[in-house]
């Protein structure tokens, strides 16, 4: 053991351990969740270009020197690199506004620099987690600068799985383009369509929440590092702003100065624009999930429009019985997305005057949305989407007996007698054409040649058939 002490007096802390007496308290304080800020790989490689760069700003302000700043950043790079993420051991959700992971920062990035240097850990005489490792911040710029960096980070991983899993839908609907089927609407049928164009729309929609998604991003760019504790840079080098937000492009994120220091420290507003665009995009790739389950239902009494690759046995009292449990678990990641937006509004609400003392929950909230998400969408891609077929079989069937072809008649036999033809068919059983010549509304032979259904997908061919 080692002692290391605060102003609330001596700890003990193990000789392994690159954290100190600060984290120790916190994970005293605050067992809450058993999950720690280890779990939350972003946020550490944030915290790592924070004070990587905060490193380079404090040198050429002249508060630390040339070793320090030379350690502190061989650090920064091995955290970057994924080492020493297990000595993040204080809880995800926490009281002080993020200050105990600050602290766990500061303590782990002083240790390691220390040992590059060739010197114990605890040797804070050399490299102190405060005064050289936090020279110049507050946790109130340097954790939500950190929590913006990891969220972009997150926001990208989310932007490729959905793409990968756009261009899933999208090799289906061209595999599908010819396949006929009956459109529904209220779950009754409606008119006809291709099975290519069910599935194109899943594409469309998709696209669509990537462009608002991509375009929500810039929103994390926008920090108040050099703000420090409320936005007045109090305790900062005069300029040090100024030199340390560009550094903060070390991480590959464009980030920007702030306008007002004071408003974003005290504002998390961007938080709760980001948690609502996932939050839509929960609600619609729920939608989309849905629909995978209806179409899929069955095998016998159900819709069964597209059979679902078989992922693992289904009962364990029903022999043969397959679930589709791919597009049942992104509905339970969609359900925690809306439910996580929640938390977040909330505690983006409960922010008062220069701070918001939530911003834990929001970190963590957006880290579960963001990868649960994105891991969702890999499984629906190539676990279900992409063996998915087509109930081609039953869909011509369909087709060839379905009632709702009478749509097209409208223009030319008015909407009753339409009506009245698809009732008696459905009464009698009787195919459409044979009771439109039986109710003398038209020839069967005419009938035949207007209902043919692939013209009925495409806006304009019946007509132009008909003329």
């Amino acid at each position: 053991m080692r002692q290391e002490s605060d102003f609330l007096g001596p700890k003990d802390i193990p000789d392994n351990a690159y954290w100190g007496v600060h984290s120790a308290r916190a994970v005293e304080n605050f067992p809450i969740t058993g999950r720690t800020v280890a779990n939350m790989p972003a946020l550490v490689r944030g915290f790592a270009y924070v004070k990587k760069a905060a490193a380079a700003a404090n040198l050429a302000m002249g508060a630390i020197n040339q070793q320090q700043a030379d350690a502190i950043a061989k650090a920064c790079d091995i955290l970057i690199a994924g080492q020493h993420h297990e000595q993040f051991v204080v809880d995800v959700i926490q009281g002080g506004a993020g200050t105990s992971t600050n602290m766990n920062a500061n303590e782990v990035i002083a240790n390691i620099a220390l040992e590059t240097l060739g010197l114990p850990k605890g040797r804070y005489d050399v490299i102190h987690p405060n005064d050289h490792v936090n020279a110049s911040q507050s946790t109130n710029d340097a954790y939500p600068t950190a929590v913006k960096l990891a969220t972009y980070f997150g926001i990208q991983d989310l932007l490729a799985a959905l793409a990968a899993l756009r261009g899933a839908f999208q090799a289906k609907a061209e595999e599908f383009k010819d396949v006929l089927k009956i459109g529904r609407t209220q779950l009754q049928d409606a008119v006809p369509m291709t099975l290519g164009q069910e599935f194109s729309a899943f594409v469309s929609m998709i696209a669509d929440d990537e462009r608002r998604l991509r375009e929500s991003a810039y929103l994390m760019c926008e920090i108040n590092m050099g703000g420090t504790a409320i936005g007045t840079g109090i305790n900062a080098p005069v300029g040090y702003v100024d030199v340390v937000v560009p550094l903060a492009e070390f991480s590959g994120v464009p980030v920007v100065k702030a306008a007002d220091l004071i408003a974003a420290t005290g504002d998390t507003g961007a938080f709760a624009d980001i948690s609502g665009i996932l939050k839509r995009i929960a609600v619609k790739l729920s939608k989309i999930s849905n629909d995978l389950r209806l179409l899929s239902s069955g095998p016998q009494a159900g819709v069964g429009d597209i059979k679902l690759p078989a992922r693992q046995a289904g009962s364990s009292i029903m022999p043969g019985k397959v679930n589709p449990v791919i597009p049942e678990v992104m509905n339970q990641v969609c359900f925690e997305v809306i439910g996580n937006d929640a938390a977040i509004t909330m505690a983006v609400e409960a922010g008062q005057l220069q701070l918001n003392a939530f911003e834990p929950l929001m970190a963590w909230a957006l880290h579960q949305s963001l990868s649960h998400l994105s891991n969702a969408c890999k499984t629906l891609q190539v676990n279900c989407v992409e063996g998915i077929e087509a109930n081609t079989s039953l869909l011509d069937a369909r087709i060839a007996e379905s009632v709702t072809l009478v749509t097209a008649l409208n223009p030319m036999i008015g909407y009753e007698k339409a009506a009245q033809i698809a009732k008696t068919a459905i009464a009698s059983g009787k195919p459409i054409a044979m009771v439109a010549e039986e109710l003398g509304i038209m020839s069967q032979a005419k009938m035949k040649s207007l209902l043919v259904a692939d013209k009925l997908t495409t806006p304009g061919a019946l007509t132009a058939a008909t003329v």
